[in-house]
């Protein structure tokens, strides 16, 4: 990593973050793969690191979570019988976003079990000051998550219940083609239940943090179905969201935010950070340490 100047390294980084595979970076950067891996590696470590010690003490009031599907190795059913679990199979990767700021606060990259639903929601707690309006999908994990870490008047909790169409976007398309096999449903209603407290009905939504999965899938190659993309190993999996996160919360700007980062309307930095910051973060880790 030390023949590589900070120009090198950056562009390596952003390759990464707008979407690219590995190799597909390497051919662009001329990087040999294994140095690729070991950035990703430090940077990411830099950032968990990072995000755990300073996304805290956030006044946030309005949080949408959600889970998005991916896998490692191989499809789950295709996993063989001596390497089930031991981290290979579908990746859940769990998510909590302010909807204000559309800060991304906390994230796991674990299976779909209530132990990972306890473990987001408890983060989530920890990281926030004010009372929260949560709002998630109708997966009945997070009921008794929000109830074991917030309990009952501290949390005002509505799931908001899509109802999606078993026919393709087409009529008429057959039920066996590709393009009715790849398209999402149609969306026939939408239905808003409050759970705990008094949820305002007008805030329990999910939109924001769907439109996070979509720039996730569209930034992070691990995440772009039918690709041959995904992950090889669970470790390089979370490192990589890690700096997709990170990256998504102090470097990309928003249109909807008037041109500040997720972090500035947050108020957890004053200007837009570039890969250069993220690649610094391997200092800031090991003065923490020190």
């Amino acid at each position: 990593m030390n023949k590589l100047s900070n120009t090198q390294r950056a562009r390596i980084l952003m390759s990464l973050i707008e979407g690219n595979s590995i190799a597909s970076t390497c051919r662009m950067t001329g990087a040999a793969k294994m140095t690729v891996l070991s950035l990703i590696r430090e940077v990411g470590t830099a950032c968990e690191l990072f995000h755990d010690a300073n996304v805290r003490y956030l006044g946030t009031e309005r949080v949408q979570c959600d889970e998005v599907w991916s896998f490692c190795y191989a499809k789950e059913k295709n996993v063989p019988e001596e390497l089930k679990g031991k981290g290979f199979g579908s990746i859940w990767t769990w998510t909590a976003i302010d909807a204000d700021s559309k800060l991304m606060i906390s994230w796991l990259a674990s299976d779909r079990s209530q132990e990972a639903a306890n473990a987001l929601i408890a983060d989530l707690k920890s990281r926030t000051m004010m009372r929260l309006q949560v709002s998630t999908d109708g997966l009945s994990l997070y009921l008794d998550a929000i109830a074991k870490s917030f309990g009952e008047g501290e949390c005002d909790y509505g799931e908001v219940i899509k109802v999606y169409g078993s026919s393709g976007p087409q009529p008429g398309m057959s039920p066996n083609s590709a393009a009715s096999r790849y398209s999402p449903g149609r969306l026939k209603s939408i239905e808003k239940h409050p759970r705990f407290g008094m949820p305002s009905d007008q805030h329990i939504s999910t939109s924001y943090m769907e439109r996070w999965n979509l720039t996730l899938r569209m930034q992070n190659r691990r995440f772009t179905r039918l690709t041959n993309g995904f992950s090889k190993k669970i470790e390089n999996h979370r490192f990589m969201l890690a700096i997709t996160v990170t990256y998504y919360n102090f470097c990309r700007k928003h249109r909807s935010l008037g041109g500040k980062t997720p972090a500035m309307a947050a108020k957890l930095t004053d200007y837009v950070w570039t890969a250069s910051d993220l690649l610094s973060l391997d200092l800031w880790t090991n003065a923490a340490a020190a």
